[in-house]
């Protein structure tokens, strides 16, 4: 069983969660279903999960009277030898997105507090926003939290290395020491590999017993056709094709040096009156990651988005990957990669490390072109430029910002090792997952 942080989240919700019902978002494939079940089975007396993709049926359940009294009746009579132990049970609703009057009960539910509440989905804001006749939402009476396909950091679990040793890693980080070389060699090699396999569980499980890169692509290969049918299955039919056309241009539009996302590399002359849509979708089912353009690098972020000027990064290294031949992975693996594309896969593997941090995803370009940082984070009501380079290079980007005397501090991420100059904090890519955590 792979190490979840999640699973750690579910334990601070149950003992906290009062009169509040929990919803966890995020793509297929990332493990919501697993490690919520985990967490059923270990923390509570009886568990009692109804997949509305499994069992379309129990969809009947919450067709008529959303009261709990009449819900549990329901769920007696469709699920045979069900057990409900008040106060000691799990509701576990998965597959929500097929059965929105069952994210609609929560209220109830919740009110009711026999039973502790989750639902899980794909596609959920998605699915319920293409309702004609939606359920009204349980406002008052619903946590969210987004689950993404193993960080970093599970990564490594995964491959063996205990809290001690992350604890270790992060102590460099907030000591700003520079980690010993044979600590920092072995850690580029695995933010290599963990760039090369990503983070989706099916993946790393086939990679991390034996190291086996060709049982961690194929798995790969089943994961990037069943995010191709979901596209086909669920976008609006006006969207599908389209849909499917940005998502694999991606590598295409990660290859140029102006990595800005332009809608006449997935078709010539096309613009956004066409394709806006299917980014939109492909946006909120969470199978790639909004980056926005800021007129300015100043605080707050928010105020100076600039809509119609954005980055997509898949939301994980590994279904990137899906899209190249396999000889890309020695090459990232190996370090022999060269050119543009290895530029932007660094900062897809940035994108996805800070997007698991919750960290909003901007980027700044100056007017004129000459200047532009990758990332923009906040501290401290402070802007924080964070510059990505694949290897090592120049800064000049990240210097001019950092001559500024409202940004305290930036970051450049390498792969060297820790190092401060002035207002510049250097960073090997590893220890990105730290930044704001």
């Amino acid at each position: 069983m792979l190490k979840r942080k999640m699973y750690t989240y579910l334990q601070s919700w149950k003992r906290s969660h009062g009169t509040q019902c929990l919803l966890v978002n995020g793509a297929r494939q990332v493990g919501k279903s697993f490690i919520i079940e985990r967490f059923g089975e270990a923390e509570y007396e009886s568990l009692v999960k109804l997949d509305f993709v499994e069992h379309p049926d129990y969809k009947e359940i919450f067709s008529g009277s959303l009261s709990a009294k009449d819900l549990y009746s329901r769920i007696t009579l469709f699920v045979p030898g069900v057990r409900i132990v008040p106060g000691k049970t799990l509701l576990f609703l998965d597959e929500l997105q097929e059965c929105p009057e069952a994210r609609a009960a929560f209220k109830y539910l919740a009110q009711d507090g026999r039973c502790d509440v989750i639902g899980s989905g794909s596609l959920l804001g998605i699915r319920y926003r293409e309702l004609k006749d939606a359920p009204s939402l349980p406002v008052g009476y619903e946590r969210q939290v987004t689950m993404r396909p193993l960080d970093f950091e599970e990564f490594l679990w995964a491959l063996g290395y205990d809290d001690e040793a992350l604890d270790a890693l992060r102590g460099y980080y907030e000591r700003l020491e520079p980690v010993p070389q044979a600590v920092h060699t072995a850690m580029m090699r695995r933010v290599r590999e963990y760039l090369a396999i990503g983070g989706m569980p099916a993946v790393v499980s086939a990679f991390a017993g034996a190291g086996d890169y060709g049982a961690a692509h194929d798995a790969q290969l089943m994961l990037h056709a069943l995010y191709l049918d979901d596209i086909a299955r669920y976008a609006p039919p006006e969207e599908r094709v389209k849909a499917r056309a940005c998502y694999l241009s991606l590598p295409r539009q990660l290859a140029k040096e102006n990595t800005k996302f332009q809608y006449a590399v997935v078709e010539k002359r096309a613009g956004a009156r066409k394709f806006a849509g299917s980014v939109d979708w492909l946006v909120g089912s969470e199978m790639v990651l909004r980056c926005q353009a800021v007129s300015a690098p100043s605080y707050p972020l928010a105020a100076y988005e600039v809509g119609e000027r954005f980055r997509l990064y898949a939301n994980d290294t590994g279904l990137l990957m899906a899209m190249y031949d396999f000889d890309l992975k020695r090459a990232i693996v190996e370090n022999t990669l060269a050119g543009p594309m290895k530029g932007g896969l660094y900062e897809n593997l940035v994108a996805t490390m800070l997007a698991a941090q919750g960290v909003p995803l901007r980027y700044w370009t100056s007017t004129n072109g000459s200047h532009e940082i990758e990332f923009l984070g906040s501290r401290d009501a402070r802007v924080e430029p964070i510059e990505v380079k694949a290897s090592r290079g120049s800064t000049a980007s990240l210097n001019a910002l950092l001559a500024r005397n409202d940004i305290a501090q930036g970051f450049k991420l390498v792969d060297g090792n820790v190092g401060r100059d002035g207002k510049k904090v250097t960073l090997p890519h590893y220890l990105s997952p730290y930044l704001y955590r």
